[in-house]
């Protein structure tokens, strides 16, 4: 008799089919308004309008926020970049991957936040991780603000240190998060601009309680950059806050700046330490030349075109005093971020549809990616909207049976 063979056995015993074990969850998702759904951009529009499914929609969800991912200037440099170097890096920055471009894209990124050096990084989601991790180890102790982007989240997890979460913008509890609880280097963690709520971090108060504890306070500034401050250069600068107060800063290159990438600034040895420590620095390739050169030339239009801010702050106020006058359930914020409180998500759903159906394009944003009870609207402004195109959304919001008027 032929002899059964275990490993048979054992993949027959203990692989269930995927369709099988994974369809229960995404069926409860579904029944629950929580499941998440792509839409397809097509070709030949650019915002505020995109194609979708054969049809154009007036966006108001892009963190496009100045309007300069489709700006031609950013793709003469890209591709007069591409011309020159490639299309790939070819390698990681520590191997054959950091070119000319990378490294005067690094200067110019230190001097417009006024740091001694910056480190690029592929996405923003890699700076963060990066930049924890190469700080804090299990003998650390990490305070964050409980509605910090889910990067920071999932780095103080995965770094091992001791974590504890204060309640949102609330400076007093993370002194008391800081004077409760030990750790060899501690670090404050926040958003600068919260990306679902669009409101700021209370930073000098937080820098102030980062002094008084010895704790280093780290910020990521992905919604602040390029938009807010005089010169754009984000929270830290509408705080007054500088190197000392905030050894760490995380941005992005891919919502105001309109290109791609990420970067930290800091210190000499801050940024040393990541070249060392990273390991979504080390272990990865490095952004193409030509994304880098794109960025390049967003950063001196950010810096030379403050009518871009002037514009978008004028649409930003627009939005809320309309908003306000139709009773609208507008969040305080003051970034282009202006989410509007739902409440159920299965509401938010049917009112982000009604919206589409209507040429509007804005997101419902539900569970998990904010607490359970306040779906939302995630309504973003850019400086490519017009006047026009502010007041058509808020007659549209107006009529939206989805939404609650004056509740």
């Amino acid at each position: 008799m032929r002899q059964s063979d275990p490993c048979r056995i054992s993949r027959e015993r203990f692989m269930p089919d995927p369709e099988q074990t994974l369809a229960p969850d995404l069926e409860q998702l579904t029944a629950r308004h929580l499941r998440r759904t792509r839409r397809t951009v097509e070709q030949g529009a650019r915002l505020p309008f995109a194609n979708v499914d054969g049809r154009q929609l007036r966006v108001f969800c892009s963190n496009d926020y100045l309007g300069l991912a489709h700006d031609p200037r950013l793709a003469e440099a890209m591709a007069d970049a591409a011309r020159l170097w490639g299309v790939g890096s070819g390698a990681a920055h520590l191997v054959t991957g950091h070119t000319e471009i990378h490294h005067c894209l690094e200067a110019e990124l230190a001097e417009f936040t006024g740091r001694e050096r910056a480190l690029l990084f592929s996405t923003g989601y890699m700076a963060n991780l990066g930049l924890i991790s190469a700080l804090a180890g299990r003998r650390d102790l990490i305070v964050e603000d409980r509605l910090n982007h889910a990067s920071l989240i999932d780095a103080t997890r995965l770094c091992g240190a001791r974590v504890r979460r204060y309640c949102h913008g609330d400076s007093a509890a993370a002194d008391a998060r800081l004077d409760a609880a030990a750790g060899e280097r501690r670090l404050i963690v926040t958003d600068g601009v919260f990306s679902m709520d669009g409101d700021t971090a209370p930073l000098s108060d937080l820098a102030r309680v980062a002094a008084l504890r010895d704790a280093w306070l780290i910020v990521d500034d992905a919604h602040g950059l390029g938009v807010m401050g005089k010169n754009g250069r984000g929270s830290l600068e509408v705080h007054g806050l500088g190197p000392d107060d905030v050894p760490g800063l995380m941005g992005t290159l891919g919502k105001a700046f309109g290109a791609f990438g990420a970067f930290v600034a800091g210190s000499h040895a801050l940024i040393e330490t990541l070249i060392q420590h990273a390991r979504t620095y080390i272990y990865t390739t490095a952004p193409p030349p030509a994304v880098a050169a794109a960025a390049r030339r967003a950063l001196q239009i950010v810096q030379d075109e403050s009518g871009r801010r002037d514009h978008l702050a004028a649409l930003i106020k627009r939005f809320r005093d309309g908003a306000s006058s139709l009773g609208l359930r507008l969040m305080p914020s003051a970034s282009p971020i202006q989410p509007l409180l739902v409440g159920d998500p299965g509401q938010a759903l049917a009112a982000s549809q009604w919206l589409y159906e209507r040429g509007f394009w804005i997101a419902a944003i539900r569970p998990p990616t904010v607490p359970v009870g306040s779906s939302r609207l995630r309504v973003t402004l850019s400086a490519a909207h017009r006047t026009g195109d502010v007041d058509d959304l808020l007659e549209a919001l107006s009529r939206c049976p989805a939404l609650e008027i004056g509740g």
